[in-house]
């Protein structure tokens, strides 16, 4: 076996489904298998995707192990040569995979490969590359100077920013998003570090692979990621999983090195976590007042607002959209009842029809990566015929 597709589920079977499909249609013409774990989710997501993806391998733990065992569960029964961990929140374009394989045939020391990675606007994930997060990477991201020096090599090093977007280039952290592993550096390093529950344990098995004399590597191959829907942005445990892993990072590697300064690390990063929490819940209040009191429908029927969703899809889809839209309250077009270019800044989605019309998930990608740097906000979005399930970055319509 070349690959194996190692999927951690938790609570999203649509996701899932999107990015089975993806990862089916990219795998055409090559050897790969595929392996999912679902960690004890409650929305019967194995049920849901089994049917239409029988020859996937399925592994259903009875509770929640976190991202790092759950990983490691597959690995260990996988067989490729290559291992990518895939998150279920993504969906590839469909020459993704070769790309990768192809890679690692020609870099003999690579031993990691994360990809371009796409937000739902069409705009870069920054966290596709990623310098290590040491103390003064880590200060220079907090007090802002990666912001105010995107490009530069030392204050933008969080991101590596000054690595150009679409181009081959050494890394030290990849994304547990999509992070393509050789099996040989893997034996030699050891699996994903189960003290993390969930997070940091890409960035220290990054670290580990890089600290063996492996080479990491960001490749501009396209993939869609929602950023966080496979996770509970807004709960507590989310922040303090996501900080507390980075006080085990730190603790792990940098403690002895870095001793004069790991009370200001471990403050630094309780008051961080404090703060995000704090934010994250003002956030979902202000998401929960704008439902209740009919904002974002009064703001869609203002004269001159954009109109809410423009669809690309096949006649029966369509009047399946329309359905939807009417019984959500959101205001729909098509693309064929316009006659100029679709991808203009009237739009705030732009949904595509991903199964019986065909549409291909590179295609996609890439007119939502040539809106954006058009300077068009619309946002992609997808109808899946089959499931009847129209998704949107932060909802889902069946």
């Amino acid at each position: 076996m070349k690959l194996s597709v190692v999927i951690v589920n938790y609570n999203v079977k649509h996701f899932l489904w999107q990015c089975l499909d993806s990862v089916r249609r990219a795998s055409k013409g090559l050897n790969v298998e595929v392996w999912v774990v679902d960690n004890a989710s409650t929305d019967k997501s194995i049920d849901y995707v089994r049917v239409d993806f029988p020859d996937v391998h399925y592994i259903e733990n009875t509770e929640n192990v976190g991202f790092a065992r759950a990983n490691n569960q597959a690995i260990r029964q996988a067989t490729g040569d290559l291992v990518l961990l895939l998150n279920p929140d993504t969906f590839v374009a469909e020459d993704t995979l070769a790309h990768c394989i192809h890679f690692f045939e020609e870099h003999e020391r690579a031993g990691a490969v994360g990809i371009h990675m796409v937000n739902h606007d069409g705009s870069f994930a920054r966290e596709s590359r990623r310098g290590l997060p040491t103390p003064a990477t880590s200060f220079y991201k907090v007090v802002g100077l990666g912001r105010l020096f995107p490009t530069h090599r030392r204050f933008a090093k969080y991101y590596m920013g000054h690595l150009p977007e679409f181009a081959d280039g050494q890394i030290e952290a990849l994304s547990g998003a999509f992070m393509m592993l050789r099996r040989k550096a893997l034996e030699e390093v050891g699996l994903l570090d189960e003290t993390y529950f969930m997070y940091g344990e890409d960035i220290d098995l990054s670290y580990r692979i890089g600290r063996a004399g492996w080479e990491r590597w960001y490749t501009p191959k396209l993939m869609l990621h929602y950023k966080g829907e496979s996770t509970q942005q807004t709960s507590f445990r989310y922040v303090y999983n996501f900080y507390h892993a980075m006080l085990i990072f730190f603790r792990k590697h940098f403690a002895r090195r870095y001793w004069f300064a790991w009370l200001f690390v471990e403050m630094a990063v309780l008051a961080m976590g404090i703060l995000s929490m704090a934010r994250k819940w003002m956030e979902r209040g202000w998401r929960w007042l704008k439902k209740v009191t009919g904002i974002n429908r009064l703001q869609q029927m203002r004269p001159g607002s954009p109109e809410t969703l423009l669809f690309i899809g096949s006649n029966e889809a369509w009047e399946q959209v329309q359905a939807i839209c009417s019984r959500e309250g959101l205001a729909a077009t098509r693309a064929d009842d316009i006659p100029s270019d679709p991808m203009t800044p009237n739009y705030l989605y732009i949904v595509f029809e991903v199964t019986t019309y065909g549409h291909p998930y590179q295609n996609m990608l890439w007119q939502m990566v040539a809106a954006h740097r058009k300077g068009i906000r619309s946002h992609l979005g997808t109808y899946n015929q089959q499931t009847h399930t129209l998704i949107l970055p932060n909802d889902i319509y069946c």
